[in-house]
């Protein structure tokens, strides 16, 4: 049974001004949400997919049916020229089509060359179900103010997200072998039919290994040394490899706040996968399960509220760290602190929280039916901490 997607009814109110592009990793949805959820909004639509041969000749022709609203064209981005071709035909044609435009490299970031777009399109990154989505909750607006957590805890959903991440067909299956099988098609289709058709690399038995690698390194500082000690390659060829792998929607990282209020490390990122069930660490996997959460809802609030909101973590050169910290336009708003089972308070988590001034604090563990204030910071379960992003 196909479920509504989150971004479905803010994607067709901005394709009322501008395009919309969509990016987001491979099997996390697109085309579905594009061609299923979006396009039932108007009365007709055509899509056109560049992996198709006959789509493919008649994007080139710029053959167009004449009694469509809304045109969609999925992994378009594979084409050398497709910034300049879009623009043209938007800025043609604008007055008789919606343009949609879907891609599992980042859309705004990929320079194939062409005419800038600035100002044509409003950009959505889609991810993965997370919490909210599985249990259909409401998206209340709520920068800046304490988290709408709700009153349930959604531990039998949170159980289900940590088995089997948030990606569409794991999620309706709900089965480890297919899970399994799932993982070793994605990672395979993901170099075969995306990241080969876009770029040259001569290693690509090395990249490989590289990917299956990057989820034991989830939570943790990442060295980009150790790695490529391990893989015996260049420091250059290992972080162009990771520029490759978070283009297209492998994993992210995230960086350390500076201010001058801390002693703050100055670069090292903490790394995570956008498919959180391929970790096989339980305590790894579900800080990487908030980590997923979290960012998607800073995307949610830059890419549809308009504000500049980032996800980082808190570390000093004492080692105090705390995993999580959200800002808006550089003030911190909400930290979180992920545990499996520890509702001590962290001692960084009070220091951190005093320092910087964090009005909202949270201790987030996996546990069920916690729920309770102490010094100032929240230790709250998973479940209900969750059910109030997106």
């Amino acid at each position: 049974m196909l479920k509504k997607r989150y971004l479905t009814l803010y994607i067709v109110d901005d394709l009322k001004d501008k395009m919309v592009f969509v990016g987001g990793p491979r099997q996390v949805g697109k085309t579905t949400l594009c061609r299923n959820f979006v396009a039932t909004h108007f009365k007709n639509h055509s899509y056109f997919n560049w992996d198709n041969r006959a789509d493919r000749k008649a994007i080139i022709a710029a053959s167009w049916p004449g009694d469509t609203e809304l045109l969609i064209f999925d992994e378009i981005h594979k084409y050398r020229q497709w910034k300049g071709f879009i623009k043209g035909e938007y800025d043609k044609l604008k007055d008789a089509y919606k343009f949609l435009i879907t891609g599992s490299a980042r859309l705004d970031l990929y320079r194939r060359g062409g005419d800038s777009m600035q100002g044509r399109y409003h950009y959505y990154r889609l991810h993965p179900f997370t919490l909210p989505e599985i249990e259909n909750a409401t998206y209340k607006s709520m920068v800046m103010n304490e988290i709408s957590v709700g009153t349930g805890f959604h531990q039998e959903a949170l159980d289900m997200l940590d088995t089997f991440g948030g990606f569409p067909e794991p999620v309706t299956k709900q089965n480890k072998r297919h899970l399994r099988r799932w993982h070793n098609e994605k990672i395979e289709r993901m170099f075969r039919e995306d990241i080969l058709d876009v770029q040259t690399i001569r290693d690509i038995g090395s990249i490989k290994l590289l990917s299956d690698i990057l989820p034991s390194k989830v939570g943790s500082l990442l060295s980009l040394n150790a790695i490529r000690e391990d893989l015996e390659v260049s420091h250059r060829a290992i972080t162009h490899w990771m520029d490759i792998l978070e283009t297209f929607y492998y994993h992210f990282r995230i960086y350390p706040y500076a201010t001058k209020k801390i002693r703050s490390l100055k670069k090292e990122p903490k790394l995570y996968v956008w498919d959180w069930s391929e970790v096989e660490d339980e305590a790894a996997r579900f800080e990487n399960l908030i980590a997923s959460h979290l960012l998607k809802y800073v995307h949610f609030v830059t890419d549809y509220e308009g504000y500049k909101a980032e996800l980082y973590y808190l570390r000093d050169v004492d080692k105090r760290e705390v995993d999580f910290l959200v800002t808006i336009n550089g003030k911190p708003w909400f930290a979180a602190e992920v545990k499996l089972n520890d509702t001590a308070v962290s001692p960084s988590l009070i220091y951190f929280k005093d320092r910087l001034s964090i009005p909202y604090v949270y201790q987030v563990v996996k546990r069920d039916k916690t729920d309770k204030l102490e010094r100032g910071i929240r230790i709250i379960s998973a479940g209900k901490f969750l059910a109030g992003f997106v």
